[in-house]
């Protein structure tokens, strides 16, 4: 007969639950970041294999060190006229999520999100993709839209879900959906645009196309089933897709240690897959278009998947239904390490001899005029708060290529009954 064993001497088990550095009313910290030299990560070549650069998922790609000089093997050394596009799509950006963001405050549309902080993240990627590259964001970069010179007209015209909205006001404000500049419909639902990028992917290959897939979602929505499946499909068909992971330490009001961030990094997460994986410093710009350029690279060249860890932070509230001040200290904005984006690139210009402040006083002016103007236009089309702004019957449209003969009833019945009830 088996022996009990004898427990009187054992500790009592204790579950771990994960606390951030700082709640409200505590001062903020990020003494638990370890913040590399810049230049001193290393650059393989893009036809590395994974098993080989692990190291990588675990460092912190830099390019501007803190005098925001550019240094070490990931410079991309671009011209100043790109790096001057950059700064003014990242400044455009953040005129356009002000202006927004006031709008959502004065009643005009009932939602928005902006992306303070994080500009660099789609910015920057989208400078070094091609046109022709498919995007799937998630719902914080917008950025993309921006450096693709998409009109931000269109864009409010989603926004306020008025008589303009292509969508007919069937999305959220803010999820935008644009065909013509290669940019997957946004889904609330998140990390459902990972396995739909990796698919993609997988059918440009199967076609012999040239065009490769970018996607991103949050630190905490790698939690979900969906990031596994991406992964694993990625990898296994070694799918031509850059796979993004914005970690900007809070998924709503759960800081990253809840989606595991407390032990390991989230790049970390493709070694297992055997995907090639990278951290790098998302509030630099120039580190995160050399990123995406090598990934884009190895994603051309037939060698499989890059999964990057942007590392970042979320400036502002999740969205405008959301309260940072009661959950995080209403410091730790100014006490992140890694400083704001735009700074940092107009810095780099400055030093360069590139840029100076009377140019760069004159952009902030010139973005935020631009921006008036096209929200002037978009509020001609109608906001929140001015009835419907599409017909009843168009909630019947874009469901199928060719509309079947149920709904065409549903249709005629509705439509009926607006007629004799004198709608």
């Amino acid at each position: 007969m088996a022996r009990e064993p004898a427990r009187s001497n054992r500790p009592p088990l204790e579950l771990h639950v994960p606390e951030p550095p700082a709640r409200p009313g505590e001062a903020a910290t990020f003494d638990h970041i370890v913040v590399p030299v810049a230049g001193e990560t290393r650059r393989p070549d893009p036809r590395e294999e994974p098993a080989a650069m692990r190291d990588l998922a675990y460092g912190l790609v830099r390019v501007l060190d803190d005098e925001a000089r550019a240094t070490g093997p990931w410079n991309p050394e671009l011209p100043p006229e790109t790096l001057r596009r950059m700064l003014r799509d990242m400044a455009l950006t953040r005129a356009f999520d002000d202006r927004m963001f006031r709008a959502q405050r004065q009643g005009k549309t009932s939602f928005y999100m902006k992306s303070l902080g994080e500009e660099a993240v789609a910015i920057a990627a989208a400078h070094a993709l091609d046109d022709a590259d498919m995007l799937f964001p998630s719902y914080r970069q917008q950025g993309l839209l921006i450096a693709r010179r998409w009109d931000l007209v269109d864009m409010m015209n989603q926004i306020y879900s008025n008589k303009a909205d292509r969508l007919q006001g069937k999305q959220l404000p803010i999820m935008y959906s644009v065909r013509d500049a290669n940019f997957f419909s946004i889904s609330g639902n998140l990390t459902t645009q990972w396995p739909q990028a990796v698919g993609w992917a997988m059918a440009s290959a199967a076609r012999g196309d040239t065009r490769i897939a970018a996607t991103w979602c949050g630190e905490g929505s790698t939690a979900e089933g969906d990031f596994h499946s991406a992964c694993t499909f990625a990898s296994v068909y070694r799918a031509p897709v850059i796979l993004n992971i914005v970690n900007n330490q809070w998924a709503i009001s759960s800081f990253a240690g809840f989606a595991g961030g407390e032990n390991t990094t989230f790049a970390a997460r493709g070694i297992g897959y055997g995907i090639a994986s990278l951290r790098v410093d998302g509030n630099d710009a120039l580190a995160v278009y050399a990123a995406t350029e090598w990934a884009a690279e190895r994603a051309r060249g037939n060698k499989g998947p890059t999964l990057i860890e942007h590392f970042t932070y979320r400036a502002e509230g999740h969205s405008t239904s959301d309260d940072p001040a009661a959950y995080r200290s209403a410091a730790e904005a100014s006490a992140w390490p890694l400083g704001d984006p735009i700074r940092r690139l107009r810095d780099h210009l400055l030093g360069l001899g590139e840029w100076d402040e009377e140019r760069h006083a004159a952009m902030d002016r010139e973005v935020a005029e631009q921006v008036k103007a096209a929200q002037k236009a978009a509020e001609k089309n109608g906001v929140l708060g001015h009835g419907l702004h599409h017909p009843m019957e168009t909630m019947f449209e874009g469901v199928f290529e060719e509309m079947p003969w149920h709904l065409q009833e549903q249709r005629r019945q509705m439509l009926d009954e607006w007629k004799a009830a004198g709608l």
